[in-house]
């Protein structure tokens, strides 16, 4: 492994030099290259980052890849020690890999040296982004964009006195934010076929995708609710009887009943585009999707200014939890322009940085920012993003994740889309699936 750890010494020549002294100290400015998925928030980064070049002289590349190819794209770039790339926007599942592999940079000294305090971030964000392993003061990351699994709903349709008359009728409750998975379920069910304006319409948009991560993202924010667990809490990787507890089967099944009786037809293969695409036109009444999203929802001009409102993933029986998302800013370890790089870590973490980097459709991380006394009233989806992130929960981190998310995407989907087999069939395999993983990674 590839020895890149920065000496105290060198972190703190750093910072006592100075953005623009450090920039200018070899003759010239450098060009830096930033990786990350190609989505809303990369373009509010690109003019962000108009800072950093005005004030270090550095020059920033970006390299922005669609999440479909995202991480086949750059997992093969750091895998091949490939140079590309001298910062990364890495998801937060590859914190496991970039740690154990050498692809990422350790920031502890650095950190250190900049007074860039872990405490001043989110726990959740610092767990789920910056740590390897996971609860140790072991930092790859500084926690870049927080976001998470959350709900957009027709905020309009749901406030109309007739539809506000026939739920009341039916379900003998107002329509109204949902505080359980059961009542949303019924929500979507209420709106699957109506008519409203001479459109036939669905209840929801929820994660099918099967390729990459959609369905896994997806059924994880009813497995958590229903009492899933990912390993025995008291011995790790010791996953039968808690991946496939009757709590988790009673979730995944669930979940299959919300994809049968309450989402548009054709919807076996959806994640983050189709569902904004469904719900801008119009199809559905409620769409589950990550918190990236709410900025251009209130922008859409047919969806947005208080058309629509926000809420938590609901809590079902076991609890409420939401899927985590959201990604850390790491060095590669391959770049031979680190001091540059780590210049702009220490240029991102600072508070007011982090106070625009929201103004501008970024997520931040910062305690700081989203606890001031004006955030929650800052946007109309500011508190939900809150009360969030506040329940989140990852998927696994490992560096043979992506071994484990296969296997994930295709039992829940062969079980929730395709109809096959029984829920716990799915589950018990699912077990059987990671069980071997471990025992390749040595592990078990």
């Amino acid at each position: 492994m590839k020895n890149t750890l920065l000496t105290s010494a060198a972190a703190g020549a750093i910072l006592a030099s100075g953005l623009s002294s450090v920039a200018m100290a070899d003759g010239h400015a450098t060009d830096l290259t930033l990786c990350w998925a190609a989505w809303d928030p990369a373009n509010a980064l690109v003019e962000l980052s108009r800072d950093f070049e005005d004030q270090s002289g550095h020059t920033m590349n970006f390299e922005f890849v669609p999440w479909t190819s995202f991480a086949d794209r750059m997992l093969n770039e750091l895998n091949s020690g490939g140079q590309l790339c001298d910062l990364m926007i890495g998801d937060s599942q590859w914190i496991g890999s970039g740690a154990e592999n050498g692809h990422y940079v350790q920031l502890n000294d650095f950190f250190d040296a900049n007074g860039i305090d872990m405490g001043d971030f989110i726990p959740a964000t610092v767990t789920g982004y910056a740590e390897w392993p996971k609860n140790t003061p072991n930092y790859y990351a500084l926690p870049a964009f927080g976001d998470v699994v959350g709900w957009t709903y027709r905020k309009d349709w749901f406030e109309r006195p007739e539809i506000q008359a026939e739920f009341m009728e039916t379900y003998g409750r107002a329509l109204g934010v949902p505080e359980t998975l059961d009542e949303l379920t019924d929500i979507a069910q209420f709106f699957q076929g109506r008519d409203i304006d001479g459109t036939t319409v669905y209840g929801a948009a929820i994660y099918t995708e099967r390729g990459s991560e959609g369905i896994t993202m997806g059924v994880t924010n009813w497995l958590y609710n229903y009492g899933f667990e990912y390993e025995n809490p008291d011995q790790p990787y010791d996953v039968d009887g808690f991946v496939n507890s009757a709590g988790a089967v009673a979730g995944l099944e669930a979940y299959r009943e919300l994809y049968e009786t309450g989402t548009p037809p054709g919807s076996s293969n959806w994640y983050m585009g189709e569902n904004i695409d469904a719900y801008r036109s119009g199809q559905v009444a409620m769409q589950m999707n990550f918190a990236f999203i709410w900025p251009g929802v209130e922008a859409d001009e047919n969806v947005g200014g208080g058309r629509s409102g926000y809420f938590p993933n609901p809590a079902g029986p076991a609890g409420q939890f939401a899927q985590l998302g959201g990604q850390g800013i790491s060095v590669v370890s391959y770049s031979e322009k680190q001091d540059a790089a780590l210049e702009y870590i220490q240029w991102f973490a600072q508070p007011e940085v982090q106070a625009r980097w929201w103004e501008l459709g970024g997520y931040s991380a910062l305690s700081a920012v989203v606890e001031d006394p004006g955030f929650a009233a800052s946007q109309p989806y500011a508190q939900t993003f809150l009360d969030s992130m506040a329940i989140v929960k990852d998927f696994w981190a490992e560096p043979a994740y992506a071994d484990l998310l296969l296997a994930t995407q295709d039992r829940v989907h062969n079980y929730v889309v395709a109809g096959e087999g029984t829920a716990q069939e799915a589950l018990d395999g699912l077990v059987r699936d990671w069980i071997e993983v471990f025992e390749d990674e040595g592990k078990l």
